[in-house]
């Protein structure tokens, strides 16, 4: 593994002078918290290299030697999030397989399948909740993370011959274009809606203000521990003892058997700053914007509907990569602009 300056300052005219280079990288999401960036995978020609962003390294140079090149990857959403968010790298273009997988309408576009399909090569479904911060890494960990990136390059070959023979190479780039863009901006902070947490809209306003100061609770405690939330509470525990709080219901009985004695004096102090919310600075419910579509627009969107299911039939793949559900309402609203909701094969497939 590259771990130093000198072997990362070795790697680097290699990797400028390679004709193609597939990437890929590992997180510890489900160890640590917050989850920090632990592996990154290269495949380069004749190489297959793995570089440690935990060593004590300056990797500017890394993202710069990468930041002009086109990237294979596969499935890149979260790995394109993370190198943004955590080393503010965006890459110029990538090649995803399991966009360009999609858009051929293979039904099975795990890296695994389309491996296997295409290459005839069976890959170890491997330690994939594994611990990547843990250092040294274990051979076995070492060659799964080498496989992520290894079989790139021919599997990206093997579908772009298709994407061609199909003419749907540009329906590629623009879908992987669109994808970049969306992964390089960091979404705001919303402290008022950060908390909410799915089901917590049947809750009244009391027991929103307990919610809110138990997941704040919760980050700070699982910052401090560097365990993620769910290990120590889970999202629907934080809502039962919400509810049961503002009913002055037993909580003990909410918790876990094996709960530390400082985070149950933690939550229960969080349910007590709760309770002394007055009534009226405690959370509104939030109320979504209503929209009731005229009789017009319920006819277009019937007939995008039509249109969008009848030529994902006529070409074989899912009527979402066309249009979702969603797309197709804000698409029949009048003064909507399709070439907002749309790339220009979707519209050109759309007639719009």
């Amino acid at each position: 593994m590259i771990a130093t300056a000198v072997q990362l300052k070795e790697f680097l005219p290699r990797l400028k002078a390679a004709e193609w280079i597939a990437l890929d990288t590992e997180a510890d999401s489900l160890h640590a918290y917050p989850a920090k960036l632990c592996l990154l995978q290269f495949s380069i020609p004749g190489a297959d290299e793995l570089v440690d962003p935990l060593a004590k390294i300056d990797l500017d140079p890394l993202w710069d030697t990468l930041r002009h090149r086109e990237l294979l990857l596969h499935g890149s959403d979260y790995d394109l999030r993370l190198l943004r968010e955590h080393h503010n790298f965006v890459p110029h273009a990538i090649f995803d397989t399991m966009i360009a997988a999609r858009l051929l309408g293979i039904m099975k576009f795990g890296l695994q399948d389309l491996v296997g399909q295409a290459l005839g090569v069976k890959l170890e479904k491997g330690p994939q909740k594994a611990d990547w911060a843990q250092r040294p890494l274990t051979p076995r960990m070492a060659d799964y993370a080498r496989n992520d990136t290894r079989y790139l390059h021919p599997l990206v070959s093997n579908l772009r011959e298709q994407l061609v023979a199909k003419g749907r190479v540009t329906w590629l780039e623009e879908s992987c274009a669109a994808l970049v863009a969306e992964c390089a901006i960091l979404p705001p902070p919303e402290p008022d809606r950060e908390w909410r947490l799915k089901g917590s809209a049947r809750l009244t306003r009391e027991e929103l203000a307990v919610l809110r100061e138990l997941w704040h609770w919760r980050e700070q405690e699982a910052t401090r521990c560097n365990r993620p939330p769910f290990f120590l509470l889970s999202h629907d525990t934080l809502l039962d003892l919400a509810i049961a709080a503002v009913d002055d219901a037993p909580l003990d009985p909410l918790l876990p058997r094996r709960f530390a004695p400082h985070r149950r004096e933690g939550v229960l102090k969080a349910v007590s700053r709760g309770l002394a919310v007055p009534l009226a600075e405690c959370p509104d419910k939030l109320r979504g914007v209503s929209y009731h579509p005229t009789d017009a627009e319920h006819a277009r969107f019937d007939r995008f509907k039509s249109l969008r299911d009848r030529k994902a039939t006529e070409l074989g793949i899912d009527p979402t990569l066309i249009a979702s559900k969603q797309t197709l309402e804000w698409l029949s609203r009048n003064g909507s602009k399709p070439e907002e909701l749309l790339l220009k094969w979707q519209r050109g497939l759309m007639g719009l």
